[in-house]
C-alpha cells in the first residue's frame, strides 16, 4: 500500500505546476516608451526605471561624501576620529527610513490600486534626487 503524501510534497508539486508556466525574468519586463507609456503598468515601469536612475547616483554620490568625511576625520584629533562619518552614515540610514515610509504614506492614498507603485516609485525618485543634492552640498562643504 503506498504511503499518503505530506503537505510538504504536495505544496512541492503544486509550486512546480506553477512555475512552469511562469515568464522568465527577461520577460517580466516589457520594452516601453517612457516618453510616452499609455497604460498604468508603463508608467509603473516608467517610474520604477526613474527611480533605480536616481537611486545610482544617490549610490555613487553617497561614495563621494563617505569619501570627503573620512577625509575630514583624518584631519582632527585622534579623540574625534569618524566623527563625520559617523554622523554621516547615521544621517543617511535615518534619511533611508523617512524616505521610505514617508513615499509608502504618500502612495498610500491610492492604497490596493494600480496607481499605488505610481505613487510610492515617483515620490522615492523626487526624494532621492534632493538627497543626491543634499550630499553633494555636504561634500562641497567639508572639502573646503
Amino acid at each position: 500500500m503506498a504511503k499518503p503524501m505530506t503537505w510538504g510534497a504536495i505544496l512541492f508539486l503544486c509550486g512546480c505546476v506553477l512555475l512552469k508556466d511562469a515568464p522568465a525574468f527577461s520577460e517580466d519586463v516589457a520594452d516601453v516608451d517612457c516618453k510616452n507609456p499609455v497604460t498604468q503598468a508603463d508608467m509603473n515601469q516608467c517610474a520604477a526605471e526613474s527611480y533605480q536612475k536616481a537611486d545610482a547616483a544617490l549610490n555613487a554620490q553617497w561614495s563621494k561624501t563617505r569619501a570627503v568625511m573620512l577625509g575630514w576625520d583624518k584631519s582632527v584629533p585622534p579623540a574625534d576620529k569618524n566623527g563625520a562619518a559617523k554622523r554621516i552614515l547615521d544621517s543617511q540610514r535615518a534619511w533611508l527610513a523617512y524616505r521610505d515610509a514617508s513615499c509608502e504614506l504618500e502612495a498610500y492614498s491610492a492604497h490596493g490600486g494600480s496607481m499605488e507603485p505610481l505613487l510610492n516609485m515617483s515620490c522615492m525618485q523626487e526624494m532621492t534626487e534632493k538627497r543626491v543634492e543634499e550630499l553633494k552640498s555636504l561634500a562641497e562643504f567639508f572639502a573646503n
